[in-house]
Protein backbone atom coordinates (compact mmCIF):
# COMPACT_ATOMS: atom_id res chain seq x y z
CA UNK A 1 0.00 0.00 0.00
CA UNK A 2 1.22 3.50 -0.81
CA UNK A 3 2.76 5.74 1.80
CA UNK A 4 1.19 9.15 2.23
CA UNK A 5 2.71 12.06 4.14
CA UNK A 6 1.02 15.43 4.46
CA UNK A 7 3.05 18.64 4.42
CA UNK A 8 1.56 21.97 5.57
CA UNK A 9 4.16 24.74 5.13
CA UNK A 10 3.26 28.30 6.13
CA UNK A 11 4.73 31.10 4.01
CA UNK A 12 5.00 34.76 4.98
CA UNK A 13 3.05 36.08 2.00
CA UNK A 14 -0.71 36.36 1.84
CA UNK A 15 -1.33 39.38 -0.36
CA UNK A 16 0.70 39.08 -3.56
CA UNK A 17 -1.16 36.55 -5.72
CA UNK A 18 1.74 36.20 -8.14
CA UNK A 19 4.17 35.18 -5.40
CA UNK A 20 1.69 32.74 -3.88
CA UNK A 21 1.13 31.13 -7.29
CA UNK A 22 4.87 30.82 -7.87
CA UNK A 23 5.36 28.99 -4.57
CA UNK A 24 2.38 26.69 -5.20
CA UNK A 25 3.64 25.96 -8.72
CA UNK A 26 6.86 24.53 -7.28
CA UNK A 27 4.81 21.90 -5.46
CA UNK A 28 2.74 21.03 -8.52
CA UNK A 29 5.86 20.45 -10.63
CA UNK A 30 6.86 17.41 -8.58
CA UNK A 31 5.53 14.06 -9.78
CA UNK A 32 3.54 11.94 -7.31
CA UNK A 33 2.75 14.97 -5.15
CA UNK A 34 -0.79 16.37 -4.99
CA UNK A 35 -1.48 19.96 -3.97
CA UNK A 36 -4.72 19.84 -1.99
CA UNK A 37 -5.22 23.38 -0.75
CA UNK A 38 -3.86 26.94 -0.95
CA UNK A 39 -5.14 29.21 1.83
CA UNK A 40 -3.90 32.83 1.71
CA UNK A 41 -4.77 35.34 4.44
CA UNK A 42 -4.18 39.01 3.69
CA UNK A 43 -4.48 40.24 7.29
CA UNK A 44 -2.01 37.63 8.54
CA UNK A 45 0.00 38.16 5.34
CA UNK A 46 0.49 34.43 5.34
CA UNK A 47 -0.39 31.48 3.10
CA UNK A 48 -0.80 27.86 4.13
CA UNK A 49 -0.23 25.16 1.50
CA UNK A 50 -1.40 21.59 1.99
CA UNK A 51 -0.04 18.77 -0.15
CA UNK A 52 0.48 15.03 0.10
CA UNK A 53 2.85 12.48 -1.39
CA UNK A 54 5.37 9.76 -0.68
CA UNK A 55 8.44 10.42 1.49
CA UNK A 56 10.95 11.51 -1.16
CA UNK A 57 8.58 13.34 -3.54
CA UNK A 58 7.15 15.36 -0.66
CA UNK A 59 10.63 16.26 0.56
CA UNK A 60 11.55 17.49 -2.92
CA UNK A 61 8.34 19.53 -3.28
CA UNK A 62 8.87 21.08 0.15
CA UNK A 63 12.43 22.10 -0.65
CA UNK A 64 11.45 23.62 -3.99
CA UNK A 65 8.68 25.68 -2.38
CA UNK A 66 10.97 26.90 0.41
CA UNK A 67 13.67 27.80 -2.12
CA UNK A 68 11.24 29.82 -4.22
CA UNK A 69 9.90 31.58 -1.12
CA UNK A 70 13.45 32.50 -0.12
CA UNK A 71 13.94 33.99 -3.57
CA UNK A 72 10.81 36.12 -3.79
CA UNK A 73 9.91 37.03 -0.17
CA UNK A 74 11.83 39.75 1.65
CA UNK A 75 11.27 39.42 5.38
CA UNK A 76 12.79 42.86 6.01
CA UNK A 77 9.65 44.28 4.38
CA UNK A 78 7.12 41.84 5.79
CA UNK A 79 4.25 42.97 7.99
CA UNK A 80 1.41 40.82 9.24
CA UNK A 81 -0.57 40.03 12.37
CA UNK A 82 0.46 36.39 12.70
CA UNK A 83 3.70 35.53 14.57
CA UNK A 84 6.44 34.55 12.07
CA UNK A 85 10.14 33.85 11.88
CA UNK A 86 10.94 33.57 8.19
CA UNK A 87 9.86 33.47 4.55
CA UNK A 88 8.87 29.85 5.08
CA UNK A 89 7.90 30.18 8.70
CA UNK A 90 7.15 26.56 9.54
CA UNK A 91 7.10 23.29 7.60
CA UNK A 92 5.63 20.23 9.36
CA UNK A 93 5.28 16.65 8.08
CA UNK A 94 2.30 14.57 9.21
CA UNK A 95 1.91 10.79 8.81
CA UNK A 96 -1.34 10.03 6.99
CA UNK A 97 -1.22 6.51 5.56
CA UNK A 98 1.23 3.60 6.02
CA UNK A 99 3.89 5.96 7.41
CA UNK A 100 5.35 6.15 10.91
CA UNK A 101 6.17 9.28 12.83
CA UNK A 102 9.82 8.16 12.77
CA UNK A 103 9.78 8.30 8.97
CA UNK A 104 8.39 11.84 9.09
CA UNK A 105 11.14 12.83 11.53
CA UNK A 106 13.73 11.43 9.11
CA UNK A 107 12.25 13.44 6.21
CA UNK A 108 12.22 16.57 8.39
CA UNK A 109 15.93 16.14 9.09
CA UNK A 110 16.75 15.55 5.43
CA UNK A 111 14.88 18.68 4.41
CA UNK A 112 16.34 20.77 7.24
CA UNK A 113 19.88 19.78 6.27
CA UNK A 114 19.25 20.66 2.63
CA UNK A 115 17.66 24.03 3.45
CA UNK A 116 20.47 24.92 5.84
CA UNK A 117 23.31 23.90 3.53
CA UNK A 118 21.98 25.03 0.14
CA UNK A 119 19.93 28.10 1.05
CA UNK A 120 22.04 29.21 4.04
CA UNK A 121 18.92 29.61 6.16
CA UNK A 122 19.02 28.79 9.90
CA UNK A 123 16.71 25.86 10.61
CA UNK A 124 15.22 24.77 13.93
CA UNK A 125 13.62 21.36 14.44
CA UNK A 126 10.36 21.17 16.43
CA UNK A 127 7.67 18.84 17.77
CA UNK A 128 8.56 15.16 17.26
CA UNK A 129 11.75 16.09 15.40
CA UNK A 130 13.02 18.36 18.19
CA UNK A 131 16.46 17.52 19.60
CA UNK A 132 15.96 19.59 22.74
CA UNK A 133 12.88 19.70 25.02
CA UNK A 134 12.73 23.49 24.87
CA UNK A 135 12.44 23.36 21.09
CA UNK A 136 9.47 21.04 20.93
CA UNK A 137 7.00 23.93 21.13
CA UNK A 138 6.78 26.14 18.05
CA UNK A 139 5.82 29.22 20.08
CA UNK A 140 9.03 28.96 22.11
CA UNK A 141 11.19 28.83 18.99
CA UNK A 142 9.23 31.68 17.41
CA UNK A 143 9.43 33.92 20.51
CA UNK A 144 10.82 37.31 19.53
CA UNK A 145 9.74 36.68 15.94
CA UNK A 146 11.77 37.81 12.92
CA UNK A 147 12.60 41.13 14.58
CA UNK A 148 14.36 39.37 17.47
CA UNK A 149 16.04 36.67 15.37
CA UNK A 150 19.39 38.40 14.93
CA UNK A 151 19.89 38.68 18.69
CA UNK A 152 18.57 35.15 19.24
CA UNK A 153 21.15 33.66 16.89
CA UNK A 154 23.94 35.28 18.90
CA UNK A 155 22.81 33.24 21.92
CA UNK A 156 24.67 29.90 22.00
CA UNK A 157 21.55 28.25 23.41
CA UNK A 158 19.81 28.96 20.12
CA UNK A 159 22.33 27.54 17.70
CA UNK A 160 20.28 26.27 14.72
CA UNK A 161 19.93 22.52 14.25
CA UNK A 162 20.98 23.03 10.64
CA UNK A 163 22.34 25.95 8.68
CA UNK A 164 24.47 28.86 9.83
CA UNK A 165 24.00 30.70 13.12
CA UNK A 166 24.02 33.88 11.06
CA UNK A 167 21.09 36.24 10.59
CA UNK A 168 19.63 35.91 7.09
CA UNK A 169 18.00 39.30 6.70
CA UNK A 170 16.00 38.40 3.60
CA UNK A 171 14.74 34.94 4.54
CA UNK A 172 14.85 34.86 8.35
CA UNK A 173 14.76 31.32 9.75
CA UNK A 174 12.63 28.24 9.14
CA UNK A 175 11.15 25.75 11.61
CA UNK A 176 10.82 22.19 10.29
CA UNK A 177 9.40 19.18 12.09
CA UNK A 178 6.99 16.28 12.34
CA UNK A 179 3.70 16.21 14.22
CA UNK A 180 0.23 14.78 14.39
CA UNK A 181 -2.65 16.33 12.45
CA UNK A 182 -3.36 19.92 13.51
CA UNK A 183 -6.57 21.80 12.81
CA UNK A 184 -6.06 25.53 12.22
CA UNK A 185 -9.38 26.87 13.42
CA UNK A 186 -10.41 30.53 13.70
CA UNK A 187 -13.48 31.98 15.41
CA UNK A 188 -14.66 35.50 14.56
CA UNK A 189 -16.28 37.93 16.99
CA UNK A 190 -18.56 40.90 16.35
CA UNK A 191 -16.10 43.43 17.75
CA UNK A 192 -12.93 45.19 16.64
CA UNK A 193 -11.44 44.86 20.14
CA UNK A 194 -8.21 42.91 20.01
CA UNK A 195 -8.22 42.99 23.82
CA UNK A 196 -11.41 40.91 24.00
CA UNK A 197 -10.05 38.34 21.53
CA UNK A 198 -6.70 38.28 23.33
CA UNK A 199 -8.36 37.76 26.71
CA UNK A 200 -10.48 34.88 25.39
CA UNK A 201 -7.43 33.29 23.77
CA UNK A 202 -5.61 33.41 27.10
CA UNK A 203 -8.49 31.72 28.88
CA UNK A 204 -8.92 28.82 26.45
CA UNK A 205 -5.34 27.96 25.41
CA UNK A 206 -3.34 25.37 27.28
CA UNK A 207 -0.58 27.82 28.25
CA UNK A 208 -3.15 30.11 29.87
CA UNK A 209 -2.42 33.73 30.73
CA UNK A 210 -0.60 35.89 33.23
CA UNK A 211 -2.37 37.55 36.16
CA UNK A 212 -1.46 39.54 39.25
CA UNK A 213 -1.90 37.77 42.60
CA UNK A 214 -3.07 39.49 45.79
CA UNK A 215 0.55 39.93 46.88
CA UNK A 216 1.41 41.71 43.63
CA UNK A 217 3.31 38.77 42.15
CA UNK A 218 2.72 37.83 38.52
CA UNK A 219 1.42 34.28 38.19
CA UNK A 220 0.39 32.08 35.26
CA UNK A 221 -3.16 30.75 35.23
CA UNK A 222 -3.53 27.55 33.17
CA UNK A 223 -6.04 27.61 30.33
CA UNK A 224 -9.18 25.51 29.91
CA UNK A 225 -8.16 23.25 27.05
CA UNK A 226 -5.21 20.94 26.67
CA UNK A 227 -3.79 20.71 23.12
CA UNK A 228 -4.98 24.21 22.18
CA UNK A 229 -2.86 27.18 21.17
CA UNK A 230 -4.55 30.52 20.62
CA UNK A 231 -3.95 34.21 19.98
CA UNK A 232 -6.29 37.18 19.69
CA UNK A 233 -6.17 39.27 16.53
CA UNK A 234 -8.05 42.39 15.43
CA UNK A 235 -9.28 42.65 11.86
CA UNK A 236 -10.29 46.28 12.11
CA UNK A 237 -11.00 46.76 8.41
CA UNK A 238 -13.46 43.87 8.49
CA UNK A 239 -15.11 45.07 11.69
CA UNK A 240 -14.33 41.85 13.55
CA UNK A 241 -11.81 40.36 15.93
CA UNK A 242 -10.48 36.81 15.68
CA UNK A 243 -9.54 34.09 18.13
CA UNK A 244 -7.02 32.17 16.04
CA UNK A 245 -6.46 28.65 17.36
CA UNK A 246 -4.41 25.57 16.58
CA UNK A 247 -6.03 22.37 17.82
CA UNK A 248 -3.05 20.04 18.12
CA UNK A 249 -5.20 17.07 19.14
CA UNK A 250 -8.86 17.34 18.12
CA UNK A 251 -9.74 14.25 20.16
CA UNK A 252 -8.69 16.03 23.35
CA UNK A 253 -10.03 19.46 22.33
CA UNK A 254 -12.69 19.05 19.60
CA UNK A 255 -13.82 22.03 17.55
CA UNK A 256 -17.32 22.18 19.00
CA UNK A 257 -16.15 22.46 22.62
CA UNK A 258 -13.65 25.19 21.73
CA UNK A 259 -16.28 27.02 19.67
CA UNK A 260 -18.94 26.85 22.39
CA UNK A 261 -16.53 28.11 25.05
CA UNK A 262 -15.43 31.03 22.86
CA UNK A 263 -19.09 31.83 22.19
CA UNK A 264 -19.84 31.81 25.92
CA UNK A 265 -16.84 34.02 26.77
CA UNK A 266 -17.64 36.35 23.90
CA UNK A 267 -21.20 36.85 25.11
CA UNK A 268 -19.92 37.68 28.62
CA UNK A 269 -17.67 40.33 27.06
CA UNK A 270 -20.45 41.73 24.87
CA UNK A 271 -19.08 40.28 21.63
CA UNK A 272 -21.15 37.66 19.86
CA UNK A 273 -19.61 34.94 17.68
CA UNK A 274 -20.29 35.58 13.99
CA UNK A 275 -18.80 32.53 12.28
CA UNK A 276 -15.73 30.33 12.18
CA UNK A 277 -13.37 28.88 9.58
CA UNK A 278 -10.97 26.02 9.10
CA UNK A 279 -7.70 27.09 7.48
CA UNK A 280 -6.43 24.29 5.30
CA UNK A 281 -7.93 20.83 5.70
CA UNK A 282 -9.64 18.83 8.40
CA UNK A 283 -9.95 15.08 9.11
CA UNK A 284 -13.39 13.64 8.41
CA UNK A 285 -13.54 12.15 11.90
CA UNK A 286 -13.21 15.60 13.48
CA UNK A 287 -16.18 16.92 11.50
CA UNK A 288 -18.30 13.83 12.24
CA UNK A 289 -17.55 14.12 15.96
CA UNK A 290 -18.74 17.72 15.93
CA UNK A 291 -21.83 16.74 13.96
CA UNK A 292 -22.72 14.14 16.59
CA UNK A 293 -22.45 16.80 19.29
CA UNK A 294 -24.99 19.05 17.56
CA UNK A 295 -27.19 16.36 16.04
CA UNK A 296 -26.76 13.16 18.06
CA UNK A 297 -29.62 11.38 16.29
CA UNK A 298 -28.17 11.74 12.78
CA UNK A 299 -26.94 8.56 11.14
CA UNK A 300 -25.47 9.53 7.78
CA UNK A 301 -22.15 11.28 7.26
CA UNK A 302 -23.92 13.86 5.10
CA UNK A 303 -26.29 14.89 7.91
CA UNK A 304 -23.51 14.97 10.50
CA UNK A 305 -21.30 17.14 8.28
CA UNK A 306 -24.23 19.49 7.60
CA UNK A 307 -24.88 19.82 11.33
CA UNK A 308 -21.24 20.61 12.05
CA UNK A 309 -20.98 23.19 9.28
CA UNK A 310 -24.24 24.95 10.21
CA UNK A 311 -23.65 25.12 13.96
CA UNK A 312 -20.01 26.23 13.71
CA UNK A 313 -20.90 28.84 11.10
CA UNK A 314 -18.42 27.34 8.66
CA UNK A 315 -20.74 28.18 5.74
CA UNK A 316 -20.39 31.94 6.24
CA UNK A 317 -18.84 33.87 4.60
CA UNK A 318 -16.18 31.64 3.02
CA UNK A 319 -18.38 28.61 2.58
CA UNK A 320 -17.39 25.02 3.28
CA UNK A 321 -17.27 22.39 0.55
CA UNK A 322 -16.66 19.00 2.22
CA UNK A 323 -15.12 17.59 -0.96
CA UNK A 324 -12.52 20.36 -0.92
CA UNK A 325 -11.90 20.71 2.82
CA UNK A 326 -11.98 17.16 4.23
CA UNK A 327 -8.65 15.46 3.62
CA UNK A 328 -10.12 11.94 3.53
CA UNK A 329 -12.11 12.82 0.40
CA UNK A 330 -9.16 14.49 -1.31
CA UNK A 331 -6.81 11.52 -0.92
CA UNK A 332 -9.47 8.93 -1.67
CA UNK A 333 -9.57 7.49 1.85
CA UNK A 334 -13.30 7.81 2.46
Amino acid sequence: MRKIIECVPNFSEGRDTSKIEQIAAEVEKVARVKLLDVAPDADHNRTVLTFVGGPQPIRKASYNAIARAAEIIDMARHQGQHPRLGACDVCPFIPIQNVTMAECVAIANELAREVGEKLRIPVFLYEEAARFPERKDLATIRAGQYEGLEAKLRDSRWKPDYGPAIFNKKSGATVIGAREFLIAYNVYLGTTSKEIAHRIAGIIRESGCMATADDGQRIRIPGIFKSVKAVGISRGESGVAEVSTNLTNYRIAPMHLVFEKIKQLGQLAGASVLYSEIVGLVPKQAILETGRFYRPGARSDKRLIEAAVRNLGLDSPQGFNPREKIIDYLIGAE
